[in-house]
């Protein structure tokens, strides 16, 4: 309780002061690019709210130099293993003219020193063939710190809508943060808890009304940490399935793949180079038509958080049946399958404008 209460009271404060007092910052700070094809907000926003996740995540580290001396070294390093991607994302939201591949060079480089000093590396993958190359190091260490670069950049992508990327990652972190519980894993179950903390505190400023976004820095910060904390559960407790940690990031994961297969093979474009045809903004546009066309500020955003709850839904296919069945590794393949069939059928509907009546959100008009 102490870790939760401590990260969620520094990151609420933090954010809060970031809020109040944006009109010092919001000129370099903030996202003042509203007509952009990924943009869904009505005036111009910090995003900077990463700065608070990781203040945050220094009060663990000094809780635990009290009550889990054991762990407080393996926490202070995964903070700062974080530290390269983080900072690149932060660069991206004050500068905006940090390329994607330095930032997926600095993810790689966080999951580079996450193998080596906190021992974040992938032991088995539970694929007949794989797991036999995974006892030579190069490959383990390739795929783990892939893994962990690419959890970062799949939280980065679904962070499109006021409370989305928050809430997904909320209900992740909970899930490891279950799971290392019943196995007695203090390091991984402070820095999950932690993690809840500090995502709550941010969240209540930026749930519903958008007073402060995320940024590249917050996005990767949070889909680093969710990586790393994969990665190092299964390679300290190898009795844990590689497809529970899958299932529990199923949204962000099968969205990432997916859009690099319709940017780069249908499409023949960069998987880095944005549109607005991800499956959050194919939401937005067809299923939540509230106040359509309006340029008032309030409903604006209000049409933005609407959206998010139906993206909330959609992750819970994976994250509660993984944690209901963490144990069961056919169960766990099953519903990887379930999930990834219900996806592109959504998918496909919302692009063909086949999308069920009862599903459309919409405001209705004065008489």
């Amino acid at each position: 309780m102490a870790y939760v209460l401590g990260t969620f009271i520094v990151s609420l404060v933090v954010t809060l002061l970031l809020v109040r007092y944006r009109r010092l910052h919001v000129k370099l700070t903030g996202d003042t690019d509203l007509e952009g094809v990924q943009k869904f907000h009505a005036r111009s926003v910090p995003r900077v709210g990463g700065i608070s996740l990781v203040l945050a995540m220094a009060v663990p580290c000094v809780i635990a130099s009290f009550r889990d001396r054991e762990i407080v070294g393996g926490l202070t390093l995964l903070i700062l293993a974080s530290l390269p991607v983080f900072l690149g994302g932060l660069a991206e939201d004050l500068t905006k003219k940090v390329r994607a591949r330095v930032r997926l060079s600095l993810a790689l480089c966080s999951g580079a020193l996450a193998y080596y000093f906190v021992g974040a590396g992938v032991t088995h993958l539970d694929i007949i063939g794989l797991d036999w190359l995974m006892q030579f190091t190069a490959v383990s260490f390739l795929i783990s710190v892939f893994a962990m670069a690419g959890a970062a950049n799949a939280i980065n992508i679904i962070d499109g809508y006021n409370g989305l990327a928050s809430v997904v990652s909320a209900m992740i972190f909970a899930g490891l943060a279950y799971v290392a519980f019943y196995l007695g894993d203090r390091l991984i179950l402070v820095a999950a808890v932690g993690m809840l903390g500090a995502i709550a505190g941010f969240l209540i400023w930026n749930y519903p009304r958008g007073l402060i976004f995320l940024g590249d820095g917050g996005a990767y910060f949070i889909g680093f940490m969710i990586g790393a904390l994969s990665v190092l559960m299964l390679a300290r407790h190898p009795q844990v399935s590689a497809w529970f940690p899958l299932l529990l990031c199923i949204y962000p994961v099968f969205e990432t793949l997916f859009s690099i297969y319709r940017k780069k093979l249908v499409r023949g474009k960069s998987p880095g180079a944005p549109d607005g045809v991800h499956l959050h903004m194919l939401v937005y546009k067809r299923l939540v038509r509230w106040a359509v066309g309006s340029s008032e500020a309030r409903l604006i955003t209000q049409r933005n958080a609407m959206t998010s709850p139906y993206l909330w839904v959609l992750s819970s296919m994976g994250t509660i049946p993984a944690v209901l069945f963490w144990q069961y590794q056919w169960i766990l393949m099953g519903f990887v399958v379930l999930f990834s069939v219900s996806y592109v059928m959504l998918y496909r509907r919302l692009v063909l404008f086949r999308m069920p009546r009862w599903l459309v959100l919409q405001k209705q008009r004065r008489r």
